[in-house]
C-alpha cells in the first residue's frame, strides 16, 4: 500500500484541524508539513502535529515529502494557493467553496487539468444515504416531476459566539452564512435539480457583523423546479431538512430523527399512505477518503472541478442578487 504525504495549507478554516487529524488516522496517509498565511498560527499547529512549518508557499508545495495538499486557506486566496500546488504537481483537496468567482474556479481548473493532478472538493452531504435517496427519487421520478425542493442546514455559530471572528470578514470569506454553511444546501440543490435559471436572495444580519447570519435563496431551475435554500448562524437546535415535492408525491427527510418518509400516487394502490423506505442507498466514502483513495488507487472522486465551479456559480449569483436587491439570471 502506498502512502500519501500531505501538506496542510492553512489553519484558517474551522475544519482544518479535523482534516489533519483525519489524514493522520488513515493507514495510507500522513501530514508531513504545514504552511499558513499567518505564521504564528501555522507554527503552533505544526508543533501540535509534530511536523515542520514552512512559511513560504512555493517551497512548501515543492517539497519532496509532499504528494498532495489539503487547502483550508481563506477563500479569497484559494486560486493562488491551489494554482501553486497544481504547478508543483501536487494533488488537491479543498474545503468549499472552491473560489469566490467562477473566473477564479476556471483559473484553478485550468491549472489542475494542465498538471494532471487529482482534485476533490468537500461535499459531505452528497455522501449520506438520505441525500442519495433524494437524488434517486428525483432522477427516477418516483414522485413524478419535482416541483419544489427545500433544503435547510443551520446552526447557532454567531448567536452562541463559537465561530472564529475571521468568519465574518467579507474580504476573505466572500460572505457569511450562505457562503459557508449554505454551501451544503446549494450543492445539493444543483446536484438534484440540474441547471439553474434565476436566483433571488434575502439575507440579513442579527448579530452585528459585516456579513449575513440569516439567509434564504429561491432558485428556479431549467426544469421549472424551484429550490428553497435556507441557512443560518443564529438557529439553535435546528434539525436539517430536505423536502422534495412532486406532481405525484413527496419525500420528507429531517426532523429530530432525520428519517425519510415517502408518499406517492405511483405506488398508492399497493403502498397507501406515508412509508419509511426499508433500505437506503449505501453511503459514499467521506470526501477526504475519496481523495486519498483516488490519489493512491485511481478510484472515483465524486465531486471535482465541475461540481466546485457549479457551486461557486450559484454563490456568485446569490450574492449579486443580495447586493442588487433583485433577481439575477444565470448566463
Amino acid at each position: 500500500m502506498g502512502m500519501l504525504r500531505v501538506a496542510m495549507l492553512s489553519g484558517w478554516h474551522v475544519h482544518a484541524k479535523g482534516y489533519a487529524n483525519t489524514v493522520n488516522s488513515f493507514p495510507d496517509a500522513k501530514v508531513t508539513v504545514v504552511w499558513d498565511e499567518e505564521p504564528a498560527r501555522g507554527k503552533a499547529w505544526a508543533d501540535e502535529l509534530k511536523v515542520p512549518f514552512e512559511p513560504d508557499l512555493a517551497r512548501c508545495v515543492a517539497r519532496d515529502d509532499v504528494d498532495g495538499v489539503v487547502v483550508d486557506a481563506p477563500t479569497s486566496i484559494h486560486p493562488e494557493v491551489m494554482i501553486a500546488a497544481a504547478k508543483a504537481g501536487k494533488h488537491i483537496f479543498t474545503e468549499k467553496v472552491m473560489a469566490l468567482t467562477v473566473r477564479g474556479c476556471e483559473r484553478i481548473a485550468n491549472a489542475v487539468r494542465k498538471a494532471g493532478v487529482k482534485f476533490c472538493i468537500s461535499m459531505p452531504q452528497r455522501c449520506s444515504p438520505t441525500s442519495l435517496l433524494a437524488k434517486k427519487v428525483a432522477e427516477e421520478k418516483l414522485i413524478g416531476d419535482v416541483t419544489v425542493l427545500r433544503v435547510r442546514v443551520a446552526h447557532n455559530g454567531a448567536s452562541a459566539g463559537w465561530l472564529p471572528p475571521h468568519f465574518y470578514v467579507p474580504e476573505t470569506c466572500g460572505g457569511g452564512a450562505m457562503m459557508d454553511l449554505g454551501a451544503h444546501p446549494m450543492y445539493l440543490a444543483r446536484w438534484i435539480l440540474g441547471r439553474p435559471r434565476r436566483i433571488t436572495s434575502t439575507f440579513n444580519d442579527r448579530t452585528g457583523h459585516a456579513v449575513e447570519d440569516n439567509s434564504v435563496c429561491l432558485i428556479e431551475f431549467e426544469s421549472k423546479a424551484i429550490a428553497i435554500v435556507e441557512t443560518s448562524f443564529v438557529s439553535s437546535h435546528s434539525p436539517g431538512a430536505l423536502e422534495l415535492y412532486g406532481t405525484e408525491g413527496a419525500l420528507l427527510i429531517g426532523g429530530p430523527d432525520g428519517r425519510p418518509l415517502l408518499r406517492s400516487n405511483k405506488v398508492a394502490s399497493s403502498v397507501p399512505g406515508w412509508v419509511m423506505p426499508s433500505e437506503l442507498p449505501k453511503p459514499l466514502p467521506a470526501p477526504l477518503r475519496q481523495w486519498v483513495s483516488g490519489c493512491l488507487e485511481g478510484s472515483e472522486i465524486h465531486f471535482g472541478l465541475e461540481e466546485g465551479t457549479q457551486l461557486t456559480e450559484l454563490m456568485e449569483a446569490a450574492y449579486a442578487s443580495h447586493r442588487r436587491g433583485r433577481q439575477v439570471e444565470f448566463a
